[in-house]
């Protein structure tokens, strides 16, 4: 057994010979080892030494057999400290004492005398398991830290519009249940944080949110992603994977973009919901899943049925109810709540200080027509404040053009190669209500291609 430095153990027994045995055996393998003859000693030792596990003996007056001091002080011993694992020390053929401390909270007994090897061996498991009950507390701890962080950036809905206050009214009563749900949007309007905000308001917010933005996966290896596979069932699948269905398990499973599913994928997930099982790639076993399911789509997925691209069983199955995210030129009055909002955060980020926006900074804000919506918004107040040279955000620091700026009839910056691509983007965005496959076929694009446009110009 290799030594376990950072673990303590305390032995309780009357008999000095052996717990010097026993400290002899032990002391070589454990951190810090504790002997103790009297056990009215023990909370004191247990609130000093906070220790990992104790070896308990049943029987401390002289002639006593029947072990009920050993049974009172591991009740005791839990109530003090549950987590402290309890190996007992019995005598041979005590087996029903046994049994009764391991119903009591005991993670084993040993029985004198024992065999060096099997004491080991039993010391070692207890002290795995407490190590693996840490861990498991430690990672629940990160997670809930991380979930709690991450909703703070990407969970938070701002707004005071009526549009938002029907949203919030619904995402009330929706995250009671497990009901699918589908939203619906142009790019950039906050799909991801209403499917975040109904995880944090239901019963299983202390559980995953796992994202998964289908459009984005290959053909040939969206079953693998979202369903697993095992080891050897294509060429590099080296080892056995889980996919996010299963990663999923019990929490929020979010599919962004599913009008971008091939009809093959589609038939494959509509199997997967309806049945809540799915077999993983190169098995032929059948997984169960257990997960809320919350699917966003910016395409219009009604036109779609009618034009035999997507199943309509699936779209009645995914959207028992639907949300509509607005876009920002239909919530023009919550445009100076996010832009402080927005402000707020970045001149932290950047370390400029007493940040402000001037009216005609608000002004050419409220003015624009925002293709790209929040998103774009976010991306103009970030570029604004590190570009900025003082204080006071104005008209001046944001790079779409103020509509009154002319030069000879025209707008200056019709001249400007960059711009002129920037306002093609913007116009095939608009026509397509944001839908980045459509846009990108009118433009001649991939849709790749587009994105990096997208992002090159801070539209996304």
């Amino acid at each position: 057994m290799g030594k376990l430095k950072d673990s303590t153990v305390i032995v309780i027994d009357d008999e000095e010979d052996i717990l010097f045995t026993l400290k002899m055996l032990l002391k070589n393998h454990v951190g810090h080892i504790f002997t103790e003859s009297n056990p009215f000693h023990l909370p004191r030792l247990i609130r000093q030494y906070q220790p990992d596990l104790i070896l308990l003996d049943l029987n401390y007056r002289s002639g006593a057999t029947r072990g009920d001091e050993g049974l009172n002080w591991l009740d005791k011993i839990k109530e003090i400290s549950p987590e402290t694992q309890v190996i007992i020390i019995t005598a041979h053929g005590d087996v029903e004492i046994a049994v009764q401390a391991l119903k009591q909270g005991a993670s084993d007994f040993i029985e004198k005398p024992w065999h060096n090897e099997k004491l080991l061996s039993t010391v070692k498991s207890a002290l795995e398991l407490i190590e693996s009950k840490k861990e498991i507390r430690h990672l629940e701890n990160t997670r809930d830290v991380l979930s709690h962080e991450l909703n703070a950036i990407t969970g938070q809905m701002i707004g005071e519009s009526e549009a938002i206050k029907r949203i919030y009214k619904t995402i009330r009563k929706v995250a009671k249940t497990d009901a699918n749900v589908l939203i619906l949007g142009e790019n950039g309007t906050g799909k991801e944080m209403i499917a975040r905000a109904i995880h944090q308001a239901s019963k299983r917010n202390k559980e995953v949110f796992i994202k998964v933005d289908v459009g984005t996966i290959p053909e040939t290896l969206i079953e693998s992603e979202l369903f697993g596979h095992k080891k050897g069932s294509f060429t590099d699948a080296r080892e056995d994977r889980i996919g996010r269905f299963e990663a999923a398990q019990n929490g929020t499973l979010f599919l962004d973009e599913i009008g971008n599913l091939s009809l093959q994928s589609q038939s494959k997930l509509l199997s997967a919901i309806q049945n809540m099982t799915i077999t993983p790639v190169g098995s032929n076993m059948q997984v169960p899943i257990n997960f809320r399911l919350i699917c966003a789509t910016n395409s219009d997925l009604g036109e779609m049925v009618q034009e035999r691209n997507f199943r309509e069983d699936l779209l009645y199955r995914i959207n028992t109810i639907e949300i509509h995210a607005p876009p920002l030129r239909e919530r023009i009055g919550d445009i100076p709540i996010l832009a402080q909002h927005f402000i707020q955060s970045y001149k932290k980020k950047y370390q400029k200080g007493a940040l402000q926006l001037a009216p005609e900074g608000l002004k050419i804000l409220e003015m624009h027509t925002w293709p790209g919506n929040v998103r774009e918004l976010r991306h103009s107040i970030e570029r604004a404040i590190i570009m900025s040279e003082s204080n006071l955000l104005t008209d001046q620091d944001f790079s779409f053009p103020h509509p009154n700026q002319k030069m000879n009839g025209h707008n200056s910056s019709d001249l400007n190669i960059e711009e002129m691509e920037r306002k093609l983007i913007l116009k095939a965005l608009q026509i397509h209500k944001g839908n980045i496959t459509k846009a990108a076929e009118d433009l001649g694009l991939t849709r790749a291609a587009l994105y990096r446009r997208l992002d090159k110009f801070g539209l996304q």
